[in-house]
């Protein structure tokens, strides 16, 4: 561990469990992965947990150096309030029982705020927000770190809390970390076998996002299909089972005719589809939790942005182009223009650029 210039920087001596709260979407959690990472190496013994909504859970789940994955439901709340008491009973119990001795809370969420004046762990840390909490906020732990104004990548933003402790990460450490499992890889082993897939032999097209002010024109997916066959390559179209989604990828295979793709379209879950994405020859997509699942996974990457920011959020530590264009209101962060859902940055993007970009990256 690098020398810490800190005079109130953690004794790594008294830490022997820490627990990592990540209440956000399936990208934002897998974002933390080298925190756990960083902690592992440089805490002699820790045990690791991690709190995340139930659906995310995959996201951590076999990660090397994590103990134990704890969930949330969201649904509790459709359940019942006896119900959705009992369970955060029972979640505040096991909580309880493992005993941090530090707490990183990496949202804004005033849950982790709660729990950590429940829990009373030696340490915690969280981001602060002057502008957003007060006082309580920031007297729940016993750190607290600003970010820049200017960008960050997501990723640094979470090791800034290992930092503010006097825990600096190294660079071996900052990758992310995804492992499929064995059930994944049999399952996506035996998909690909039925389709005849071989390791570095497609590219795999993953055209939907759950947010639709991410999304790119269905033409302009159909367009840059047509021309990688006409070069000579293999397709694999995916996407999650959503129905909107799935109408999305129905929309762009009517449009591509006989043109042949391999459909696996709802047909996988994310650890199946982290197990396709490792093997494909190069990742083509948007900004969402596919494009950084290719990024744990080391597959090189295509990337579309648009209201949102590249520099905070995309694709990390791996060989990739990101395609945007030069509007003067971009990265906006909104749902659209005029919070219409659909963005101008992205539809004017055409194919021709993106089919260029996966030549150049491959070559």
């Amino acid at each position: 561990m690098k020398e810490s210039y800190l005079a109130d920087a953690v004794n790594i001596s008294r830490i022997h469990r820490v627990l990592v709260i990540k209440l956000r979407h399936f990208g934002d959690v897998l974002l933390t992965s080298p925190v756990i990472s960083t902690l592992a190496r440089q805490i002699p013994d820790v045990e690791i947990d991690a709190l995340v909504y139930a659906e995310t859970a995959p996201m951590l789940s076999e990660h090397p150096a994590i103990s134990k994955v704890h969930t949330i439901d969201r649904d509790w709340k459709k359940q019942g309030v006896r119900t959705q008491w009992r369970q955060e009973r029972w979640l505040m119990t096991a909580l309880q029982n493992r005993h941090y001795d530090l707490i990183i809370h990496l949202t804004e969420h005033a849950r982790g705020a709660r729990l950590v004046r429940r829990l009373r762990p030696t340490y915690s840390v969280a981001q602060s927000y002057p502008d957003k909490r007060g006082r309580r906020w920031k007297n729940s732990f016993t750190h607290t770190y600003r970010i820049p104004a200017k960008p960050r990548h997501a990723v640094e933003v979470h090791l800034d809390a290992l930092r503010r402790l006097g825990i600096y990460p190294a660079a071996e450490d900052r990758r992310l970390v995804l492992v499929p499992g064995a059930d994944a890889e049999d399952s996506a082993g035996k998909l690909m076998h039925q389709h005849d897939l071989r390791q570095g032999d497609y590219l795999l097209i993953h055209p939907t996002s759950r947010w639709m002010f991410k999304g790119w024109t269905r033409q302009g997916f159909a367009e840059v299909i047509k021309h990688l066959h006409e070069i000579g390559h293999k397709l694999v179209l995916t996407s999650s089972p959503d129905p909107v989604e799935l109408e999305i990828v129905e929309q762009i295979l009517s449009t591509i005719g006989e043109t042949p793709v391999i459909n696996l379209a709802g047909q996988l879950n994310l650890k199946e589809l982290a197990v396709l994405i490792d093997h494909a020859r190069c990742f083509i997509g948007l900004d969402s939790v596919p494009m950084h699942i290719a990024a744990a996974m080391n597959t090189p990457c295509v990337a579309l942005f648009g209201p949102s920011n590249e520099q905070t959020w995309g694709p990390w530590q791996v060989q990739h182009t990101v395609l945007t264009v030069n509007y003067s209101c971009r990265p906006c962060g909104l749902d659209g223009c005029g919070n219409g859902k659909l963005s101008d940055c992205l539809m004017t993007i055409n194919a021709e650029e993106v089919v260029s970009a996966v030549q150049q990256l491959l070559s």
